[in-house]
């Protein structure tokens, strides 16, 4: 479903906008996988529109979400900006988060810089937070010194190079323990390959990196929630390749959740 929020964000953004675009990529791709466990047959998807945005009404998003999460086995979100993470990871029950994000998010105040502050204020203990792909220079070391003395653990992009992204998945799983919300926040990307993210600096992470974390995400069974925030459908390139990323990220979700046992 779409949660289309872009009022609280730090910088203007139409991200409002990205939920129908994300959905009008999907259209260009096919089911063919080269896993030979996946099986998207097995799968019944549904789409449920989009739902309230919590820019109008925060309390009647989560009731939506929470609906809508009764009734399948993976909720994914398409964003909107990362003040939805609050919302979905909520509507969930989420006892641990783990983010894939250039940034703590642990601003005071509501905006798509805090999610992961209210998460825990809001009773998600830090130690089953995982924060995967913080890049320097990106984040004050007054949030760098909030998120160690909450419990987070950080992965750093640094972390990652010549790292095995399945035991860096794995070892995060691990520390967040069950029901896990998992947020995508684009501007984990290198620039180049997001240019419809704002805040997405030189030196993230690939298309391909992020693509095979989204497909061990859709297959772990911790996961239950997943949301795709930050991007700027109103700023994309002409080959609209944010867009076209992020419809991958949810191909390789749904592809990764066919193989669940």
């Amino acid at each position: 479903m779409g949660v289309p929020a872009n009022q609280t964000s730090l910088s203007p953004t139409s991200a409002h906008l990205t939920p129908a675009a994300i959905r009008q990529a999907l259209l260009r791709y096919s089911l063919a996988h080269s896993d030979s466990k996946v099986n998207l047959s097995r799968l019944k998807l549904s789409d449920s529109g989009d739902v309230t945005s919590p820019d109008i009404d925060e309390s009647k998003t989560i009731t939506e979400l929470a609906a809508i999460a009764q009734n399948h086995r993976l909720l994914v979100a398409m964003g909107g900006d990362n003040s939805i993470t609050y919302s979905v990871a909520k509507a969930v029950a989420a006892t641990g988060l783990i983010t894939f994000d250039a940034h703590h998010d642990l601003r005071d105040g509501v905006s798509n810089g805090s999610p992961v502050r209210r998460i825990i204020e809001a009773g998600l203990a830090g130690k089953n937070v995982v924060q995967i792909g913080i890049a320097d220079f990106s984040n004050s070391t007054e949030y760098a010194d909030r998120a160690r003395d909450l419990g987070i653990t950080v992965i750093h992009r640094s972390a990652l190079r010549n790292a095995s992204l399945k035991q860096v998945w794995e070892r995060a799983v691990k520390i967040a323990g069950s029901r896990i919300h998992v947020d995508f926040d684009m501007d984990i990307c290198d620039r180049s390959v997001v240019p419809a993210c704002p805040a997405a600096a030189p030196g993230g992470i690939s298309a391909d990196e992020l693509r095979q974390f989204a497909f061990l995400v859709g297959a772990s069974n911790e996961v239950v929630s997943v949301d795709i925030t930050e991007i700027d459908a109103a700023q994309d390139s002409s080959d609209e390749r944010t867009i076209r990323l992020a419809a991958l990220v949810a191909l390789e979700i749904t592809a990764g959740l066919s193989t669940r046992i």
